[in-house]
Formats: C-alpha cells, sequence, structure tokens
C-alpha cells in the first residue's frame, strides 16, 4: 500500500514538472529587459524567448515577432530550444511507461516485473528533469555574466526571466518524482514463493502412529 502510494505522489509531481516544462519552452520570458539606468520609467520592455521576441509599450500594447532562422539564434538558444523539446517528449513517454507498470493498472500480471517498469519510468523522468536543467544553468549563466560585463551596453542587458525560474521548479518536480518512482518496490503480500506445511500425523486408537503416514 505504502509502495501504491509512493507511486501515486511520483507521478503526480512528474506530471505536473512536465507540463511546467511545456510552459516554459513555450514562454517567451526567458530573457528580460534589465532596468539598470537612474530613470526607470521606460517607453517599452524587451521579452526574449526561445521561439519568438516580445516588446510590451507602456501603453499594455504587446508586438510579437517570431524567429526567423535558428541558425541566426545564439548557442543557448539553440541548445535550450532542442533539450526542452526532448524533455517534453521523455515527459510524455515516462508517463506511459509508469502506467503500464503502475500497481493500479493491470497491463502487466507479474509484481517484480510491474515495478522494474515504474523504476524504468522514475529513470526517464529523471533524465528528463537533467535535460531542461542543462539550459536553463547555461542560459542563466550568460544572462548574469553579460550583465555584469561593462563591455556590453546597457541597452543589451537582460535579467533572467519567468520562463526560467518556472522551469526550475519543473525540474525539480521531475527529479523528486523521479526518485519516488525509483523507490518503488514489488509488493510483498505476492513474493512468489508458496510455504509448504507437512500433513500432521494422526495417531491410532492404541497409541500408534498410522503407517500411512510413513508411505
Amino acid at each position: 500500500m505504502v509502495s501504491a502510494g509512493l507511486e501515486i505522489l511520483g507521478l503526480a509531481l512528474c506530471v505536473i514538472g512536465s507540463l511546467l516544462v511545456m510552459v516554459a519552452c513555450g514562454l517567451p520570458m526567458w530573457k528580460v529587459t534589465a532596468f539598470i539606468e537612474a530613470n526607470i520609467v521606460v517607453a517599452q520592455t524587451i521579452w526574449d524567448g526561445l521561439w519568438m521576441s516580445c516588446v510590451v509599450q507602456s501603453t499594455g500594447q504587446m508586438q510579437c515577432k517570431v524567429h526567423d532562422s535558428v541558425l541566426a539564434l545564439s548557442h543557448d538558444l539553440q541548445a535550450a530550444r532542442a533539450l526542452t523539446i526532448i524533455s517534453s517528449v521523455m515527459g510524455v513517454l515516462g508517463l506511459m511507461v509508469v502506467i503500464a507498470g503502475a500497481q493500479c493498472t493491470n497491463c502487466i500480471r507479474t509484481e517484480y516485473i510491474k515495478a522494474r517498469v515504474v523504476n524504468a519510468g522514475g529513470v526517464i523522468y529523471i533524465t528528463s528533469g537533467l535535460f531542461v536543467l542543462v539550459p536553463l544553468c547555461w542560459m542563466a549563466n550568460n544572462i548574469i555574466s553579460d550583465f555584469y560585463n561593462p563591455q556590453v551596453p546597457a541597452s543589451k542587458k537582460r535579467e533572467i526571466g519567468a520562463a526560467l525560474y518556472i522551469g526550475w521548479a519543473a525540474t525539480a518536480l521531475l527529479l523528486i518524482g523521479g526518485a519516488l518512482l525509483c523507490c518503488s518496490c514489488p509488493s510483498t503480500g505476492n513474493s512468489g514463493y508458496s510455504v509448504k506445511y507437512a500433513p500432521t500425523k494422526r495417531a491410532t486408537q492404541n497409541g500408534d502412529y498410522d503407517k500411512r503416514n510413513y508411505v
């Protein structure tokens, strides 16, 4: 019963983490304009994402433009595109694997194999979390390096956007949920070993044991 509870909790965390990865992948707020000058009243705010760049006017109007060429993007954006898509696909694959081996389903009959399938799903989710963690840390490092680089103009400096924080939260959920799934073990109630008991020897009326007990 405890193992089934861990599976449900781990699967719920992993599903939420995978959904957050997809949300972070689609949001344009990976890099945002840094307000580092004396005048914080600006006419527009720039958002840079994996798929588009957006300009938000002070009046509330927003205009977005999809990136024309993948090769024209920086290396961190190219890697983030590929790894977040791979992470999302692995999240869907991990969901199918875990459901196939979950104790609440009958796709697989053997308890030992069911537990190993759930463990494999946990490994897939942990790998998915690591895949999305790499571009997040890479892009955050580039943003911080450019921010403190005096040779970069103030208009080109960016800050960490909301998508990175969402991605880090998704990574934490995927790693924790995958670890819980890896802790799943076969049910002890059906271990596959049967205990055989010898029949009780009965004594006859004269006090001797029946000869059939020795045949």
